[in-house]
This record gives structure tokens, sequence and C-alpha cells, in this order.
């Protein structure tokens, strides 16, 4: 039989790296009005460093009416990736007033692609892949959350 020894420090340092996924993030109702009626959905905020960085990393299900929502705070370029996502994603990057600006559909579980919509954007929600066109999401659908100032607190 192997033994594996982990010293002190070395323990500490496997702590300290554990995904941010693990970690609970605070969640909050968001409602999407496209031209076919209102979707609600509870959200994981993501707007800490490591948390943007991490995402959905890991995970191996959602519910259908979940996702993770990235707010970046002043717009950028968003650059985001499947690194170690293990299930599909619909990707929705919004303007600073909650316009859905574009949406990458389906995207690959693990795929290092980078997905940019090649625009700033303030934030970017991440759905179970298919949910966008299930629902009838489609760019130019408005997006109500707190960050977006257009919903109560």
């Amino acid at each position: 039989m192997k033994r594996f020894l982990v010293s002190g420090m070395a323990a500490f340092a496997l702590v300290l790296s554990a995904p941010a996924a693990l970690a609970e993030l605070e969640t909050s109702p968001l409602t999407i009005e496209s031209a076919n009626g209102a979707h609600a959905f509870t959200v994981e905020i993501a707007d800490e460093p490591e948390e943007i960085t991490t995402g959905l990393m890991n995970r191996e299900s959602m519910d259908p009416d979940a996702g993770m929502l990235f707010d970046f705070g002043q717009p950028r370029e968003a650059a985001m990736w499947m690194k170690n996502t293990l299930i599909p994603l619909d990707m929705l990057f919004m303007d600073p007033q909650g316009k859905v600006i574009a949406i990458a559909r389906e995207t690959v579980p693990g795929s290092l692609r980078t997905i940019t919509p090649g625009v700033p954007v303030k934030s970017v929600l991440e759905l179970n892949g298919g949910r966008a066109e299930e629902l009838g999401i489609e760019p130019g659908d408005k997006v109500i959350h707190p960050i977006f100032g257009n919903a109560d607190e």
C-alpha cells in the first residue's frame, strides 16, 4: 500500500488553491425580457477577480433556471473560455443598460477557444447550453438586474 504524506505547508497551500467554485457565491434574482415574455432566473454573482476567473468550472450540472452573472464593473473586452467547464453554456453579453448585444450559444465544454463579442461589455450571463434558444432569447432583449440599475435592489 502506498502512503502519501503532505507537510503542513503543502496542505495549507492545497487549501488556499481550492477553486472559488467551491465557495458560496451571492445569489440574486434576474429576469430576461424577450419577445415572448419574461424569464426568471436565480444567478450566482461573480464580481471578484478569482470568481470571474473560476466561473462555472468543474460543475457537473446546473438547474434549468440558474446561471452565473459576471459583473465586470466598467465595460471591458470580455474574453471567456470553457477551460475545466464540464457543461455546455450559452453566454449572453450585455451592455451597461442590460441590453443583450451578443449570444455565444452551446459553447463547447473544455474548449480553450476565446469567446468574445468583439466590443466592451459590462457583464456576461452564463446559462445552460440551449436555454437561450429554448426561451427565444435574442440579441436586443433586456436583462433586468440591480447591476444595470434597472431593478430594485
